[in-house]
């Protein structure tokens, strides 16, 4: 059967996360009746990541089989024509024919996640459902230099969720970088996987150093005590977008 690639951006304020869930929406459910629709076929996608409920995507890569050959335009054009009839917000950015060996989960090689915070006293407008509203002021520099902190290869336990399915809660960080440009902080991320909140977790955490709640060796004491009890505020998930997926170069 023919694989296609499939680039994905989705708001994810109305759905219950990418995951297909019984009597709730999910962005899964609206891209496969979105496919079944031009296509005729009952399918089932598999995504780089499994966002939770509330979290966005403006790069997640998904892969479905099909049993015709259909150019890649009209995969991505029917599919968007029926999400926009649906009146979701999701748009099938690219749909590429790849090889039966390509899957978007387990050939992924790296994950980038953006996590954006508005710190001032006036709350978000525009923004409103896609961003983490702090009014007191946050230090993005001492949050920067903590972050340092989770770099490399660490047991990840305290920042992850208690329902997390990971074998392992060991994982190698290889970037945790916070920014700040006028009101606005952004938080970048990313590792070849993550745990079950994982990035939420370490910005709620690190959102603690940056109120000058939390010392850098607070924070180390945290990752160091691998209980989830130690964690700060998990970030809402309004912030949170999975802004890349990395895979092998062909050839």
């Amino acid at each position: 059967m023919p694989r296609f690639r499939l680039d994905i951006e989705y708001d994810g304020s109305l759905f219950a996360g990418w995951q297909r869930q019984a009597n709730q929406p999910s962005v899964q459910q609206a891209i496969e009746q979105a496919i079944e629709k031009f296509c005729g076929e009952q399918v089932s996608l598999r995504a780089a990541g499994r966002t939770d409920a509330g979290v966005h995507a403006t790069a997640q890569v998904a892969h479905v089989d099909l049993i015709k050959a259909w150019p890649g335009d009209k995969v991505r054009d029917a599919a968007n024509a029926h999400l926009q009839a649906a009146k979701v917000r999701i748009a099938i950015l690219k749909a590429a024919s790849v090889p039966d060996g390509f899957d978007a989960r387990f050939s992924a090689i790296g994950r980038h996640y953006l996590y954006r915070i508005v710190n001032r006293r006036a709350p978000a407008a525009l923004d409103k459902g896609k961003i983490w509203w702090v009014p007191k002021q946050l230090d993005a520099g001492a949050m920067h230099e903590a972050a340092k902190v989770l770099l490399g290869r660490h047991d990840f336990t305290t920042f992850r969720s208690t329902q997390c399915q990971a074998s392992s809660p060991v994982r190698t960080l290889d970037r945790l970088d916070v920014s700040r440009a006028g009101d606005f902080i952004e938080v970048r991320a990313s590792a070849r996987s993550f745990l079950h909140n994982q990035v939420r977790s370490m910005v709620g955490s690190l959102k603690r150093v940056g109120e000058g709640g939390w010392t850098v060796a607070d924070l180390k004491a945290a990752l160091e005590a691998r209980d989830r009890a130690a964690c700060g505020q998990v970030a809402p998930p309004d912030g949170l977008f999975l802004v890349g997926v990395d895979y092998p170069t062909p050839g």
